[in-house]
């Protein structure tokens, strides 16, 4: 079950939430090992930059890739390396698995060695401040062409340079759209006569109707407690905007005491309080937890990334008809526009300066976002990559896919990420806390001193380096 468990990372959360990736400790630096990366390139031989052939990708080379092999797998990669050794005279691609990116690859940087193409994803990524340095900027791989002959910038969805936009510089491609929301069984709302909530206010009359009939609104696992954290800051950005945002980003005092988080977190402790959230998250492992909603058909709601359908599509009801909302805004008087979602890009794939080969590692990206590609993927995986336009209205089949295809066509531009939990690694002190929460051992003025605590903790840490986010 590794896999699985560092795969809720993936989804930058909590990759985020997904739980928030685990850090290396913030005050290691690696940046002794290698020069400042940029858009030139590492030590391998380079052929002549063509228009087929846009970063010079030398005749007969090798092309070393690692990738997290979590909830996605690593096929979609390996089926992306198959039409790069068609199309490249003698190139050839290695593509291998890793569940402990930063364990298994930090010595490769330091060595000065690393491989081509990472997908620096998981519970055990390598931190960001260790290596951004270390990596070459990804400005190129936009500005070029895919196979289909259209500049890849052009065919992408917005904002998805700005989760692997790291003080100014762009080193981390996010190739898979997540869309971040609530998640539900159209059978079951209709079965019941359910009304699909649209703010929280309306949360404590479904979560008395579903006591009625026997479910829970929610329930969560215990590796999973921060997905709940992601849902009710995302709520708090939707409802307040930037105003609710930046002091979480950007590390301020008193920023959890910010009146829309304390709403929010009154009414959802007043919901644990009532009984309308299953006890026993803590002693339960996160995809058995979901299992007890898809499967089961316990609780009503679940927030999650939308790797969920994915994930849990061995463990999903027949008919469940899974559909997803957006996190939902505290009342009718939110400030952001209608439809505002958080929708990230996640799975950050990396280009390391010092590799061998960098240009093949960017020419296996551009073949990543082909059409051909993209669409195999979403196809597969029952999840969007940031190239847009590759979901036909019936989803592949999959409703789940079509609530994500009509939520980021609804949301459009409106669309925000939350950097820093992930960015300073804070998710695996934060587990207990929301654990805690969730049980309703600990009261909302508890909740907000501890998160603050951790938040001042990483502020005041002069070891660790802080990047301003906007």
């Amino acid at each position: 079950m590794e896999s699985k468990d560092a795969s809720i990372s993936r989804r930058s959360l909590l990759r985020g939430a997904a739980l928030a990736a685990v850090m290396v400790p913030l005050g290691v630096s690696l940046a002794s090992c290698a020069a400042p990366g940029g858009g030139g390139g590492g030590g391998g031989a380079t052929g002549a930059a063509t228009a087929d052939n846009p970063f010079g990708v030398a005749a007969n080379s090798k092309i070393d890739a690692v990738i997290f092999n979590g909830g996605y797998g690593i096929d979609y990669v390996e089926n992306a390396g198959k039409i790069l050794d068609k199309g490249k005279a003698g190139a050839t691609v290695k593509v291998s698995s890793s569940t402990k990116i930063a364990q298994e690859l930090q010595p490769r940087f330091v060595a000065g060695n690393p491989p081509d193409l990472i997908d620096n994803s998981g519970a055990n990524s390598i931190g960001w401040n260790t290596i951004l340095d270390q990596l070459e900027t990804l400005d190129s791989v936009l500005d070029a062409n895919n196979l289909e002959g259209t500049k890849i910038s052009d065919t992408l969805y917005g904002g998805v340079k700005d989760p692997g936009t790291f003080g100014g510089k762009f080193v981390a491609l996010n190739y898979v759209m997540t869309v971040y929301g609530i998640w539900y069984s159209d059978k079951v709302f209709k079965d019941n006569g359910f009304t699909v909530p649209k703010t929280w206010g309306d949360l404590k009359a479904l979560g008395e109707a579903a006591k009625a009939k026997g479910k829970f609104l929610f329930l969560w696992g215990k590796e999973a407690a921060t997905y709940y954290q992601t849902m009710v800051v995302d709520s708090a950005v939707i409802q307040g905007g930037d105003d609710v945002r930046l002091p979480l980003e950007n590390l301020k005092e008193n920023c959890w005491s910010h009146p829309v988080i304390q709403e929010i977190l009154t009414t959802f402790y007043d919901l644990i309080k009532a009984g309308y959230v299953k006890p026993g998250g803590s002693g339960t492992q996160f995809t058995a937890a979901q299992a007890q909603w898809s499967n089961d058909e316990a609780a009503l709601l679940y927030p999650s990334g939308s790797w969920i359908e994915n994930e849990m599509k061995d463990a999903t009801a027949k008919d469940f008809t899974m559909k997803g909302i957006g996190e939902l805004p505290f009342d009718d008087k939110q400030t952001t526009p209608a439809g505002t979602l958080r929708a990230e890009a996640g799975e950050p794939f990396i280009v390391p300066t010092k590799a061998k080969n960098p240009a093949g590692g960017k020419e296996l990206l551009r073949v990543m976002l082909s059409k051909e590609s993209a669409t195999a993927f979403a196809k597969n995986k029952l999840a969007p990559t940031i190239v847009k336009g590759i979901v036909p209205d019936d989803g592949f089949g999959s409703t789940a896919l079509v609530s994500q295809k009509e939520l980021l066509d609804k949301a459009g531009d409106n669309v925000f990420t939350i950097k820093s939990f992930n960015l300073y690694g804070m998710n695996s002190d934060q587990l207990p806390i929301w654990n805690s929460f969730l049980e309703g051992s600990m009261t909302v003025a508890e909740i907000t001193s501890q998160l603050q605590a951790l938040t001042d903790k990483v502020r005041n840490d002069s070891s660790v380096t802080k990047i301003e986010i906007k």
